[in-house]
C-alpha cells in the first residue's frame, strides 16, 4: 500500500500544542530545547502556555506548527513514507521528513519566512477570504476581471477542496471580490481574520527575503517525492524543490490538485501528522472514500 504523509499549515495551532510530547518523551524534549536555542526565544513556552492570541502571531505560529509536526512524526514507529506533501507552511515539514532539508536548516527558514511574511503584512493593508460553493474557474474569472477593472490585487490563493477556495489580496479588492462572488452564485464569501494576503503578489518582499536564505541553504535529493504546492506534482530534484519553495510565497497552494496527483500516482492511505485534522477533512472532500488517519 502506498502511504502518503501530509503536514498542516497555519491555522492548525492551539494552546498547549506539543506539551504531551515534551512531557512524555526525552527525545522530543531535546528537540524542543534545540528549537528554543535556534530561534532565540522559548517557542516551547508560547506553545504550552501561550493564549490563542499569542499563537496567532505569524512569527510564533509558523515555527510552532512546524515543530509540533516534526516531533509528532518522530513519535511514529517505523514510518514508511512513499510520498509527502504539506499545505503551505507544511511543505517545510515534508522536506524534513523526506530528508531534503535538515531539521535545523528548515526551522531557520521557517523562522525567516514567518518574520518576512509578518513584515510584508504590515507594509500593505491586505487580507484573505473564503469562497464557498463556486467552481474554481468562476472564482478565477471574477478575480481576473476585478483586478483588470480596478487595479486591486485579488488572486486565488488556496485551492483547498472542490467548492472551497481562498482568495487573497488588498483589503479593498477582497471586499469587492466577496460582493461579486456572491452575485456569481457563491454560497458564502467570508473575509477571514488574517492580517495579510498570503500566496499573492503582495508577498513579494517576503519572497525576496526568503529566496536569499533558501539560496544559501543545502538541499538534498529527497528519499521520496514531495508534492509541492505550486506545481501539484511529485519532485525530487533539489534545484526544482528550491525554486518551487521560493515561488510558493507568491503562488497558490494547489491542494486539491496535489491530492488528486498523489492518488493518481498510487497513494492509498493519507496520514496527517501535526496539530489538528484539517487536512483529513479536505482530503475526504477532494476524493470521497479515501483512507485517512492522523498522528497528533
Amino acid at each position: 500500500m502506498s502511504h502518503a504523509y501530509v503536514f498542516p499549515g497555519q491555522g492548525s495551532q492551539y494552546p498547549g500544542m506539543g506539551k504531551p510530547h515534551y512531557d512524555n518523551n526525552a527525545f522530543s524534549k531535546r528537540i524542543f530545547e534545540q528549537a528554543n536555542e535556534i530561534l532565540g526565544f522559548k517557542i516551547s513556552e508560547a506553545m504550552f502556555h501561550g493564549s490563542e492570541e499569542d499563537l496567532r502571531q505569524t512569527n510564533v505560529t509558523q515555527p510552532a506548527i512546524f515543530l509540533h509536526s516534526v516531533i509528532a512524526y518522530k513519535s511514529i514507529e517505523n514510518p514508511t513514507p512513499h510520498m509527502v506533501a504539506g499545505h503551505s507552511l507544511g511543505e517545510f515539514t515534508a522536506l524534513v521528513i523526506n530528508s531534503t532539508l535538515s531539521f535545523e536548516d528548515a526551522l531557520r527558514l521557517v523562522s525567516i519566512r514567518a518574520v518576512a511574511m509578518q513584515k510584508a503584512c504590515l507594509s500593505a493593508p491586505s487580507t484573505m477570504a473564503a469562497v464557498l460553493g463556486l467552481e474554481d474557474q468562476k472564482v478565477e474569472e471574477v478575480c481576473q476581471s476585478l483586478g483588470a477593472e480596478t487595479g486591486e490585487v485579488v488572486v486565488a490563493a488556496n485551492y483547498n477542496c472542490p467548492g472551497q477556495l481562498v482568495i487573497s489580496g488588498s483589503v479593498k479588492g477582497i471586499e469587492l471580490a466577496c460582493e461579486r462572488m456572491k452575485a456569481a452564485g457563491a454560497k458564502r464569501a467570508l473575509v477571514l481574520p488574517v492580517g495579510g494576503a498570503f500566496h499573492s503578489p503582495l508577498m513579494e518582499p517576503a519572497r525576496e527575503e526568503l529566496a536569499a536564505a533558501i539560496e544559501q541553504t543545502i538541499f538534498h535529493r529527497g528519499t521520496c517525492p514531495v508534492y509541492q504546492n505550486v506545481v501539484a506534482k511529485g519532485v525530487t530534484d533539489p534545484d526544482q524543490i528550491r525554486q518551487n519553495l521560493i515561488n510558493q510565497l507568491t503562488g497558490p497552494v494547489r491542494w486539491t490538485q496535489t491530492i488528486e496527483a498523489m492518488i493518481a500516482d498510487g497513494a492509498e492511505l493519507f496520514t496527517e501528522v501535526g496539530p489538528g485534522k484539517v487536512l483529513q477533512g479536505l482530503i475526504g472532500k477532494i476524493r470521497k472514500g479515501t483512507h485517512t488517519d492522523g498522528v497528533e
